[in-house]
């Protein structure tokens, strides 16, 4: 990150999703503002079911349909990324320049670990320009096991 607090980031995120919104032709409502306040303070991907438990634990509670209504219009503006992490799972975080990582997934547990590493970041740049495509965006997602999953299935039973 370039020194910005998660709360700066994530505010900058919010006006720029409120103005894309507006200019969009969309209305404020209870579910879209619940839902831009949510991932305003997003430092991870989440699935749909998380942001719903989130959403119902701080008192906001929102239909599932409605929750997919928006993701799907914040996704289409540019504003969240659909990221698959495998066995019919997707997670959706916020879109903005300095809140770029990658996800280490765990195939027991389902925990997602995000990471970030320059070194990756400078190899997709260089294989993007040795084959002249321009990458206008990118999500790596790493499978395997977390060391609390490996652990367990050393212990014997």
């Amino acid at each position: 990150m370039d020194g910005m607090s998660t709360t700066d980031s994530g505010t900058a995120w919010r006006r720029r999703a409120e103005d894309r919104l507006t200019d969009a032709g969309y209305r404020r409502g209870g579910a879209r503002t619940a839902l831009l306040d949510l991932l305003d303070e997003q430092r991870c991907a989440r699935t749909v079911l998380e942001i719903e438990d989130e959403l119902r634990g701080s008192g906001r509670a929102i239909g599932r349909a409605s929750i997919y209504r928006v993701l799907d219009e914040l996704e289409q503006l540019h504003l969240v990324q659909r990221i698959e992490v495998g066995q019919g799972i997707a997670r959706y975080e916020r879109l903005a320049p300095d809140h770029h990582h990658h996800h280490l997934v765990c195939r027991e547990c389902g925990a997602v670990v995000p990471f970030t590493d320059d070194g990756l970041e400078e190899a997709i740049h260089r294989l993007s320009a040795g084959a002249g495509f321009e990458v206008t965006g990118h999500d790596v997602v790493l499978h395997g096991s977390c060391a609390a999953c490996r652990a367990a299935a050393a212990t014997p039973a």
